[in-house]
């Protein structure tokens, strides 16, 4: 994936909030993180959206979510 291309995805992530169910219009980023897991175990939906939540599964899992909070609150 090119710089510009990862600079608008993160860019994006950090905007995006859940569409729907429990954690509806709630950040991707912000989501607990048992939830994230459960999607990773279930399966992450198709499309940008689990892109992005399997994104946020790999920030978390590693500690880097305040990545893309920074992103967010610039």
């Amino acid at each position: 994936m090119e710089i510009s291309l990862q600079k608008d995805f993160l860019e994006k992530l950090a905007h995006t909030k859940m569409p729907f169910g429990k954690y509806k219009d709630r950040y991707l980023i912000d989501l607990p993180e048992y939830y994230v897991v459960w999607y990773h175990n279930k399966g992450f939906p198709k499309g940008v959206l689990g892109q992005q939540l399997q994104t946020v599964y790999e920030l978390k899992l590693n500690g880097l979510e305040y990545l893309i909070r920074n992103i967010k609150n610039m």
